[in-house]
């Protein structure tokens, strides 16, 4: 996930509960099922929960195979990894940290097809004004202090194919919705976050 200017800027991780430990999560699905990711102490990370992740990814299996996944606001990598585990052809991490990229870095060189996983170390919006187009399904989870939602929602979606997916993670009260022609498939909530996939209606 990613932070920016006024609260301390960084394209990166997703937000993490106050007094929050370094820790693991763990790729849930897929050919690299299992694989520990590393959680570093940082503010602002907060991977997302093994709980919206499993209903995440069942929402979204019959789109992954073949897919071209961007990971905007990557962090520790669970989103994007998690989807090329499952199917996705490749997929491109961002990230700003450049601690955290490069131990995005090493956890794809480690692992069996990782060179279908690209990690750019880059501030996400700076990054999409140049960047390739024809994603299929985006993850749009930014650092929750940093209100990033509304201009990443507008940048990301000019990268975007015709037919693709979106993920936006966010909290119940943030401006997360994007406009135009995304329209809602599948929506769920836990105590804290709302999470949607939505898809481009062409």
């Amino acid at each position: 996930m990613n932070r920016r200017s006024a609260p301390p800027s960084r394209a990166s991780g997703r937000s993490a509960p106050a007094g929050a430990t370094p820790g693991t999560v763990r790729i849930i699905g897929g050919h690299w099922r299992g694989t520990k990711l590393p959680v570093a102490d940082v503010a602002g990370l907060r991977p997302t929960s093994d709980r919206v992740r499993e209903t995440l990814f069942n929402w979204l299996q019959p789109i992954l195979p073949g897919a071209r996944v961007l990971d905007l606001f990557a962090g520790s990598g669970a989103l994007g990894l998690e989807a090329v585990s499952r199917g996705a052809r490749e997929a491109v991490l961002v990230e700003r940290d450049p601690a955290l990229a490069a131990n995005l870095r090493q956890i794809a060189a480690r692992l069996p097809d990782g060179d279908r996983v690209q990690v750019v170390c880059a501030d996400a919006l700076a990054w999409l004004r140049d960047a390739p187009g024809g994603f299929d399904l985006a993850f749009v989870d930014p650092p929750f202090a940093a209100n990033l939602w509304r201009p990443a929602l507008d940048a990301v979606a000019a990268r975007m194919a015709d037919d693709a997916w979106l993920y936006v993670e966010a909290p119940h009260e943030a401006d997360a919705t994007p406009v135009a022609d995304w329209q809602p498939h599948r929506e769920g909530k836990t105590r804290d976050v709302r999470y949607a996939v939505y898809r481009r209606d062409a």
